[in-house]
């Protein structure tokens, strides 16, 4: 038999490296860490990391707080997303506006700005959206008087704050949203004016949040947030639907002297320390179903001008409700919860076992 050996060919010796080089830098590329930086003024200053990116990629190019002072200065917007943010935002540093620009404001703007504070206004004219991001400075008004206007939406969706985040006296123009964000140390939002929906859904929140006398033109949703520290809302206006339903308060909590406008929703809220609605008005129904309060409840001299719903509430304490008023209208019970309809349940119930008892004695 008769072997025949095949020839090598010499050019795989050549190729067989070649390709797999090209194959490497193909399958690095793939995985690179991309980045969108958007276009130049007047668009939003803007940073966009891919999911590729490793946490060590974007520290490596962090975004100065000062590149952001800058944009906001110029009249730009900001649009983040993925980013690492260093160094603290010191938004008293923006101009004030002219009388003449705030004249230029939407009217729903010009008409919270007090006659007082026209010449003390600071402007962000367009939106502001730092998304699943890291920011290791702080954001500050740094305001005891004045308006700070951010025209356009806010969102901090996803990111983490490590440091103090306070928007004291900002007018927000738009929708604000802090879902699923992480505030590790304080949110001061203290005359705080939100003109369309806030949404802090699922948020957690620090040592100490602030909302003194904030007003909520627009619905406002807190559902499943944690608060961590102390949770104040003295004397807010809450003008439309208010949700803190599956909520949950660690320290104490005050909303003493607030306004709920509309529906109030704190079912299966948790309140692990005291909770203070002292001269506090419930408008429109407030349900408190299932909620739980571990501390003091303390409702004295408020009132309910609709529905009030306290059904399988936890008291650990003996809640308090001195000259608390209950002056809305009663609903009128439906199906089993219909007094007369259980009555008459019980009574059906009485004559079928009277006539059981006298049809067993019958045939006995």
């Amino acid at each position: 038999m008769r072997l025949f050996a095949r020839a090598s060919n010499p050019w795989s010796a050549v190729f067989a490296p070649l390709l797999f080089v090209v194959l490497t830098l193909w399958a690095s590329a793939a995985g690179a860490c991309l980045i969108e930086r958007g276009a130049g003024a007047p668009a939003p200053f803007t940073r966009h990391f891919g999911q590729d990116c490793t946490q060590q990629e974007r520290e490596a190019q962090a975004v100065p707080a000062a590149e952001l002072l800058a944009a906001l200065q110029a009249g730009r917007g900001l649009d983040l997303e993925g980013v690492v943010v260093v160094g603290d935002v010191a938004l008293d540093q923006l101009p004030l506006l002219t009388p003449e620009a705030v004249f230029k404001l939407p009217p729903r703007i010009q008409d919270i700005i007090p006659v007082e504070d026209i010449r003390d206004v600071r402007l962000i004219a367009g939106p502001v959206a730092i998304k699943d991001s890291l920011v290791r400075g702080t954001i500050e008004t740094n305001l005891t008087t004045g308006l700070l206007v951010i025209n356009g939406p806010v969102t901090m969706t996803g990111t983490t704050f490590e440091r103090m985040v306070d928007l004291s006296y900002a007018v927000f123009g738009g929708p604000v949203d802090f879902s699923h964000a992480i505030l590790l140390r304080e949110g001061f939002f203290i005359h705080a004016r939100f003109t369309e929906g806030a949404r802090f859904e699922a948020t957690a929140l620090g040592t100490h949040s602030r909302f003194h006398k904030a007003t909520f033109a627009g619905p406002v949703t807190f559902k499943r947030a944690g608060f961590n520290g102390l949770a104040e809302f003295l004397e807010v206006q809450f003008r439309q639907e208010a949700q803190f339903a599956q909520t949950y308060f660690k320290l104490g909590t005050g909303f003493s002297g607030s306004r709920f406008g509309g529906l109030l929703d704190f079912s299966e809220a948790r309140f692990d320390r005291e909770a203070f609605f002292t001269h506090t008005l419930f408008a429109k129904d407030a349900y408190f179903r299932r909620a739980t309060f571990v501390g003091v409840a303390d409702f004295s001299d408020a009132e309910f001008r609709g529905l009030e719903d306290f059904s399988k509430v936890l008291f650990s304490a003996e809640p308090r409700f001195t000259r608390t008023k209950l002056t809305g209208e009663r609903p009128i019970p439906r199906g089993l919860q219909d007094p007369r309809i259980m009555y008459g349940i019980v009574a059906a119930l009485i004559l079928f076992l009277f006539w059981f008892v006298y049809l067993l004695k019958k045939h006995s």
